[in-house]
């Protein structure tokens, strides 16, 4: 399984030269162990194009879950044994199998086109590589396990960059980070800080107001 950056629409190349130039820390303060530990598991950040331009495909995971319940994110999960090397193209099999999983994508109709360095989610002790795509062939998506899923849905871009869709969310214990009220959701968390540095490396973020706060729930 391999990247190709060939026939990638023009609005994608800023997304291109940021995953080529970010560094970790520039993604997060949280890094993988150096002790290798940490469960590896993949993600999908998806690109298409819809009615209102650029767009991500997000689910919102079941509120029954035991982490990260009720929580908008992107597809992906867990490496596999038959996914391969972690370290090697594992991650690029894993994510596309665990969004085929979640959502119903058709895999052939995704052009894989980028990693980001992977990052280290502490709480459930994940060890976590983006992997970027181009849906050059959309396919239809919704809930395939409600168990699992509560929704899928896509987000336009122009609504991630939205200065009245973004915030700050307030953790209980004290911990902030960003977040955007989009699609009648809160994205926040692991999710909305790639989401957050991708914007701004790409060059499309928008000057908003840090200023205004949305508390988190205590279970979250």
């Amino acid at each position: 399984m391999t990247l190709s950056k060939e026939g990638l629409p023009d609005w994608l190349a800023a997304v291109v030269r940021a995953a080529e130039t970010i560094e970790p820390l520039q993604l997060s303060r949280f890094l993988p162990p150096e002790n290798g530990s940490g469960r590896q598991s993949a993600v999908l950040i998806l690109f298409g194009e819809g009615e209102r331009g650029p767009e991500l495909l997000l689910m919102e995971r079941a509120g029954s879950l035991r982490s990260h319940a009720g929580q908008p994110s992107f597809p992906g999960g867990a490496l596999d044994p038959e996914d391969g090397d972690p370290h090697a193209d594992g991650p690029l099999r894993a994510a596309l199998r665990e969004a085929e999983e979640e959502t119903g994508l058709d895999p052939s109709g995704v052009q894989l086109f980028g990693v980001l360095p992977a990052l280290y989610i502490p709480v459930s002790g994940f060890v976590v590589t983006p992997v970027l795509g181009w849906w050059r062939k959309p396919s239809p998506v919704g809930v395939v396990d409600p168990n699992e899923t509560a929704r899928v849905f896509t987000v336009p871009v122009a609504d991630l960059t939205d200065p009245a869709n973004r915030a700050t969310t307030v953790h209980p214990s004290g911990h902030r980070g960003p977040g955007f009220l989009v699609e009648s959701a809160l994205v926040w968390g692991f999710t909305a800080g790639v989401i957050d540095r991708l914007l701004h490396f790409a060059g499309w973020e928008r000057p908003w107001d840090r200023g205004k706060q949305v508390p988190l729930d205590w279970r979250s």
